[in-house]
């Protein structure tokens, strides 16, 4: 139950975060380079924990459950 409850949550970060483009790709869009894209990619990280942290809470995960969707949707909002 907890496997199939995991890859539910996984799929769901996965398709939300599907229309938007990762923090990678926009930095080069964006032609951003040296401090530009270092500050860049800090601040969208940053804003992508915190999404990912109120979808987490808004699905009430709490422990290990909400650590691996918060790390996965990060990883996958950030493009690494």
């Amino acid at each position: 139950m907890t496997k199939t409850l995991l890859i539910a949550l996984a799929l769901s970060c996965s398709a939300s975060l599907a229309y938007a483009q990762s923090c990678n790709i926009q930095a080069s869009d964006k032609k951003l380079a040296g401090a530009a894209k270092t500050s860049f990619l800090t601040k969208c990280e940053k804003d992508a924990t915190s999404a990912c942290d109120k979808q987490a809470a808004d699905k009430k995960l709490a422990g290990a459950a909400k650590t691996s969707f918060t790390k996965k949707c990060v990883t996958d909002s950030v493009g690494g």
